[in-house]
C-alpha cells in the first residue's frame, strides 16, 4: 500500500490563502518572510526558491538573502539578528546545509522563537525536548521542525497510530531524526535510533513495525533488511543511478514485501511544504 501525501497536503494548503488575507487585513500589511539560503548547495537552494514561490502565491511577501562560503560569519549573524528584531518580519527560514563556518557559528540561538517556522532555534528545540506527552506538544507556543511533524501528520492521515509500536528512525540530525524520534516517543511508540555507526541494520530493524528513514542513501531499505509487512516512511531525497529522484527505499520491492510505504516523490515532501506554509501563516496570526 502506498502512503501518498499529496491529497493531505492539498487539504492543509486549501485554507491558507484566506487565512493570509485575514492576517493582512488585521495587521495592515502582508505576512513577511525572511529566507536565508546557501547558494553552495544547489538542490537545497532550488527547493528554497520553490518554498518561497509557494508562500508568495498565498500572499506572503518574501525576501531571499543569499549566503555562500565567502560570507563573513559576522554578516550572517547581523542579518539574522536584524530579521529577528524587526517587527515587520514575521517568519524566518534558514534551510540547511549551510557553509561550515556559518553552520558552526551558533546562529540558532539568535533566531526569535516566535519567527522560527522550522523549529530550529535553541528555544524551539529545547521546548520540544522538554515535552513528554503529545498533549504537551500540542500546547507549545513555539514551532516544531516541519519534516518531523509532517511524518506524524501523514501517519495520522492514513489512520496509523504509532502508540505501542516498535519504531526505528534512521538518521539523527537535529532537523529530522532526533525531533522525529522524540515525537514518536511522545506518541507512545518505543523508538530506536539508527545511524551511520549502526553495525547491522537488518538486526537493528528486526521486529520493528514502523521505520522512518532519513539516511540519504538510495536503496538502503530492501526486503533483505526490512521486516515484511512493516510501515516504511521514506523521508530522504536522493538520486538513483539514472539520475531520478528517489528516497532510501526500494519502493516496489517493499510493496511486494507487504510493506506500506510513503513514496519519494509524493509522500512526506508535499506534507512538509504544507506544514511549512501553515507555520508561515501562523507566525502572522500570532501577532493578531
Amino acid at each position: 500500500m502506498i502512503l501518498e501525501g499529496r491529497t493531505f497536503a492539498a487539504q492543509l494548503r486549501a485554507p491558507l490563502a484566506q487565512r493570509a488575507q485575514q492576517v493582512q487585513k488585521k495587521l495592515g500589511r502582508p505576512i513577511s518572510l525572511c529566507a536565508i539560503g546557501s547558494t553552495e548547495d544547489y538542490g537545497a537552494y532550488v527547493y528554497l526558491k520553490k518554498e518561497v514561490q509557494a508562500a508568495e502565491k498565498l500572499g506572503v511577501v518574501a525576501k531571499v538573502h543569499e549566503v555562500n562560503n565567502h560570507t563573513p560569519v559576522s554578516d550572517f549573524l547581523d542579518l539574522l539578528k536584524q530579521a529577528s528584531s524587526n517587527r515587520d518580519v514575521d517568519a524566518i527560514l534558514i534551510p540547511r546545509p549551510l557553509p561550515d563556518a556559518l553552520a558552526e557559528s551558533g546562529y540558532a540561538q539568535f533566531i526569535a522563537p516566535e519567527k522560527d517556522i522550522d523549529g530550529m532555534s535553541n528555544i524551539s528545540l529545547g521546548n520540544l525536548f522538554l515535552c513528554k506527552t503529545w498533549e504537551e506538544i500540542k500546547k507549545l507556543n513555539t514551532f516544531v521542525p516541519c519534516t518531523a511533524m509532517a511524518v506524524i501528520r501523514l501517519l495520522d492521515f492514513h489512520q496509523i497510530d504509532p502508540q505501542g509500536m516498535e519504531a526505528a528512525v534512521i538518521g539523527r540530525s537535529s532537523t529530522v531524526g532526533r525531533p522525529l524520534a522524540h515525537l514518536l516517543s511522545c506518541r507512545n511508540a518505543t523508538v530506536k535510533t539508527c545511524h551511520t555507526f549502526t553495525k547491522d541494520l537488518k538486526v537493528s530493524l528486526q521486529n520493528t513495525q514502523l521505520i522512518c528513514s532519513a539516511a540519504g542513501q538510495a536503496e538502503l531499505l530492501t526486503p533483505q533488511n526490512t521486516p515484511a509487512g512493516s510501515i516504511v516512511i521514506d523521508i530522504a531525497t536522493n538520486l538513483d543511478k539514472e539520475g531520478n529522484l528517489c528516497g532510501d527505499c526500494k519502493t516496489e520491492l517493499l510493496l511486494q514485501h507487504g510493506c506500506r510505504v510513503s513514496p519519494v516523490p509524493g509522500g512526506v515532501g508535499p506534507v512538509t511544504l504544507a506544514c511549512l506554509l501553515e507555520n508561515i501563516i501562523l507566525s502572522g496570526e500570532k501577532k493578531i
